[in-house]
């Protein structure tokens, strides 16, 4: 799909300690090539950073990733750093979120309660939480997008 004329910003981040580069890498090019303007933050983000970055780059989400398992750990006070900051964007967390995930509709329900609007298992296609990013955000192809497109 192509956006329309409205830039959308993102800001992508591994938090933590967390060091897996490999997952965002991808995001980062799938989101780009979605037609998104991707802020990557890289990896061992701080809740801070995410915040900063977002006030900074008017983000309309804030993705964080992270895959050795402690995010439930990591994101504790996450949205209460991201209101501080008077950040208004949606929130996404995707990954190994949790040491033995053998529930994820527990993993899911645990990172809902801590405040985020979309929660991926590390079994995620990019092109599934670039869908749901749109669909949040109500991006729609113009009708001159359409034809340049389509020929």
């Amino acid at each position: 799909m192509v956006l329309d004329t409205m830039s959308r910003t993102v800001v992508l981040g591994v938090i933590g300690s967390d060091a897996h580069v490999v997952g965002i890498t991808i995001l980062e090019q799938a989101l780009s090539a979605a037609g998104f303007d991707v802020v990557n933050l890289g990896v061992q983000t701080s809740q801070k950073e995410f915040a900063e970055a977002a006030v900074a780059h008017s983000a309309e989400a804030v993705l964080v990733s992270s895959l050795y398992g402690h995010a439930e750990q990591d994101c504790q006070g996450f949205h209460e750093v991201l209101e501080e900051a008077d950040v208004d964007a949606l929130t996404y967390i995707g990954g190994n979120l949790a040491v033995g995930q053998d529930d994820f509709d527990q993993t899911r329900a645990t990172f809902e309660e801590l405040g985020f609007d979309r929660v991926f298992d590390s079994e995620t296609d990019p092109e599934e939480a670039i869908a749901a990013l749109e669909r949040d955000l109500h991006v729609t192809t113009t009708e001159s997008e359409r034809i340049t497109v389509s020929t």
